[in-house]
């Protein structure tokens, strides 16, 4: 039996912006029915090329070969013509409007005079969704849904445009285990079905379950590309970074400090119940727990984003009620949201305005900003952090997830904060980026600053914590030190099987 056939090709493409070349004679090679993966750090160029291959950038040069001809991709609605599907990280969907409605968008199958035919637009969104064997009614309406059922949304609204070639952008940076098994398991129903995906992930274990081939990019150049079965997790490692990362997880230990935070008996009505601890200098505290266990509740509540009913929180021995971030900002604390673009970045402000916003007033006379300090201040976060951005005045929105992310961090850094709550400090994150800001982490802590990291990655939770608080619906569910923890004990207290 001979191999498959090429489904897609693209040969030295190449592609600059504005003092930045992002990709540099670069290529893929997909077969039909096989889930390829793309691996690279952040700002390697793996979303430039798909915004490439579905229309929403154009190329400078370079060829683009579908099923052995040649194509000229002019824009999105054209990629779709020619069977090419993308999935983003953040889902395109409209909450408000049904399932149904959602696949059709833009397309609604329609009667004479144009007026919609439902019925017509249900019927045929059903048969996709059955298809795909997903027990989602078409009529629901998509706000009702759950992430990983509103990605299988996104699969079944790429489907409708009969899609061969298949783009997963991180499709499960925010799903429980349970939902990304249900997620393969449609991956698996769609290879069956001959449709070719391309699938981007920094979670290296995906890659061995699902991949059968990956390539392999950095700071915008083709290394290769490998079969899953021959190769492993140190290769691709050193194919993605140039380096060996001998240390994954590079925890130092520093002596606990004096008392930096406690709260006591914090409770929000259907959110948390009687939840205390402390944070002291120096610490690493992890905070696991699955999804909707109250641990971003907990951080929300703590930053004075939400409100709680009753509880004290003590910031170095002093009782405080925060009913604003300002409040708690002004305090020493510093909050690294989840969601780095809607809620920790102006993505339209440049790399400078970003890291100085929360501390504006330091940088202000009389109201008036002193951009040179500013700048002084942004350039030497960004050094530090090792943030690649052609200067210092770029907007945000033009850089990797990874450096964005370092934006984030320069933030809570220029605050001067010495609590810090890192909630999912490296989801969407490259293994290069994830150990500077482990480093990051060490040296914060060397400083004398405490840290509350939440993360749904367990190995991570192991591998930087000085102490782990498991969480389940709203309570506290365990405390382990360091040396005590196993995944299997965090599990079950997640769980709520512990015997």
């Amino acid at each position: 039996m001979g191999e498959p056939r090429i489904a897609l090709e693209m040969r030295n493409i190449h592609k600059t912006f504005p003092g930045v070349v992002a990709l540099d004679n670069m290529q893929l090679e997909l077969r039909e029915g096989e889930v390829h993966v793309l691996l690279g750090e952040n700002g390697a160029g793996k979303s430039t090329l798909m915004k490439i291959l579905s229309g929403a950038y154009r190329k400078d040069s370079g060829q683009i070969f579908l099923n052995g001809e040649e194509a000229q991709i002019q824009g999105p609605k054209q990629a779709q013509e020619l069977g090419i599907g993308i999935i983003y990280q953040e889902l395109n969907l409209v909450p408000y409007l049904t399932v149904g409605e959602n696949i059709f968008l833009g397309r609604e199958p329609r009667k004479l005079l144009g007026v919609i035919d439902q019925r017509a637009l249900f019927a045929l969104a059903q048969e996709i969704l059955d298809r795909l064997g997903l027990s989602i009614d078409a009529r629901t309406v998509v706000d009702e849904l759950g992430v990983a059922e509103q990605q299988m949304v996104e699969v079944a609204k790429a489907l409708s445009l009969n899609a061969r070639v298949l783009i997963m952008d991180e499709p499960s940076s925010a799903l429980t285990e349970k939902e990304i098994t249900q997620l393969f398991k449609t991956i698996a129903r769609l290879k069956r079905k001959g449709v070719s995906i391309i699938y981007i992930s920094h979670r290296m274990d995906e890659l061995f379950t699902i991949g059968d081939r990956v390539t392999v990019f950095r700071d915008g150049h083709y290394i290769g590309t490998e079969s899953i079965a021959e190769v492993d997790r140190g290769k691709l490692i050193r194919m993605m970074v140039g380096r060996s990362l001998d240390e994954q997880f590079p925890k130092q230990k520093v002596k606990a400090g004096a008392e930096l935070l406690r709260v006591e008996g914090l409770t929000r009505k259907g959110e948390l119940h009687d939840i205390s601890f402390s944070l002291h200098r120096g610490e690493v505290l992890g905070i696991s727990g699955l999804m909707g266990s109250g641990r971003t509740a907990l951080a929300r509540a703590l930053f004075g984003v939400d409100k709680h009913d009753s509880g004290t929180v003590f910031v170095h021995g002093k009782a405080e009620v925060f009913r604003s971030p300002r409040q708690a900002i002004n305090r020493g604390l510093g909050f690294l949201t989840e969601d780095r673009k809607s809620q920790g970045l102006v993505l339209a402000l440049s790399v400078r305005e970003n890291i100085c916003l929360p501390s504006v007033e330091r940088f202000s006379r009389l109201g008036v900003v002193d951009e040179t300090r500013e700048l002084e201040a942004a350039e030497k976060y960004c050094k530090e952090l090792r943030i690649k951005t052609p200067h210092i005045n770029q907007q945000v929105v033009y850089l990797s997830g990874g450096n964005q992310q370092k934006v984030v961090l320069s933030k809570l850094l220029c605050t001067e904060s010495d609590i810090l709550i890192f909630d999912e400090p490296t989801r969407g994150i490259d293994v290069g980026s994830k150990v500077e800001i482990y480093e990051l982490m060490n040296a914060l802590a060397a400083r004398g600053a405490g840290i509350i990291m939440i993360s749904s990655e367990l190995p991570e939770i192991l591998g930087m914590s000085d102490r782990i608080i498991v969480m389940e619906q709203g309570k506290i569910a365990a405390e382990f030190s360091a040396e005590e923890a196993t995944q299997e004990a965090i599990l079950s207290h997640a769980i709520g099987e512990a015997q």
